[in-house]
């Protein structure tokens, strides 16, 4: 991997690294708390007591509250392609997926975050990534894979999951299966699983 490749993974993730551990932590929390606060509820409900109700007041989002919602779509958005992309290719396999979102992130060629990149042009005929727009969101998840998918987006987005460039730069893929008439048009980088790799010949140019 090029040390240019290093510093744009860097970019990247340099404030995803930091926060969302804390993010998860705080939303575990904050889950807790609302249990707790049920249970107090229920207590109270048992009391012939009278209770005084107030209006509800709209809640005002802290731009900290801003970020940690932002934080948690991101790790969303990537555990979503990591399951409908590669969930059956393994670590390594989903690895390999994540690695081509940020490639696409950091290229100035899409979008700027993990889920403008997943989600360009879903919901329509064109979409990147082909769950956006088939109708796999629908259909229910398999709980198990769906968690191990969860689990390494945490990883990868926390640096607990070493992220390498196994992919050679790559900004597009294929399943072996398929001859997508873009192929021929881009540099071949791999094969990892049953997924082809693909980057553009200017990346390359430019990288090595």
């Amino acid at each position: 991997m090029t040390r240019r490749t290093s510093d744009a993974l860097s970019r990247s993730d340099r404030v995803l690294i930091a926060a969302l551990a804390i993010i998860l932590a705080t939303a575990s929390a904050a889950v807790g708390a609302s249990l707790t606060s049920r249970a107090a509820v229920k207590v109270a409900k048992a009391e012939p007591a009278v209770v005084k109700t107030e209006a509800v007041q709209p809640v005002k989002l802290t731009a900290a509250d801003a970020v940690k919602n932002q934080l948690l779509a991101e790790h969303r958005c990537l555990s979503e392609v990591l399951y409908y992309e590669a969930r059956g290719e393994g670590d390594k396999g989903q690895k390999a997926v994540a690695e081509v979102v940020f490639h696409r992130m950091n290229s100035g060629n899409y979008g700027h975050s993990i889920c403008a990149v997943v989600y360009e042009g879903a919901g329509r005929p064109g979409c990147q990534f082909t769950f956006t727009c088939n109708g796999d969101l629908d259909r229910k998840k398999d709980d198990i894979a769906w968690l191990n998918s969860e689990r390494l987006a945490a990883q990868i987005l926390t640096d607990q999951a070493w992220r390498k460039d196994t992919t050679g730069g790559a900004t597009n893929y294929h399943a072996t299966t398929t001859e997508p008439v873009w192929a021929p048009t881009l540099v071949k980088t791999g094969q990892i699983g049953n997924h082809i790799f693909y980057r553009n010949a200017v990346a390359r140019a430019r990288n090595s």
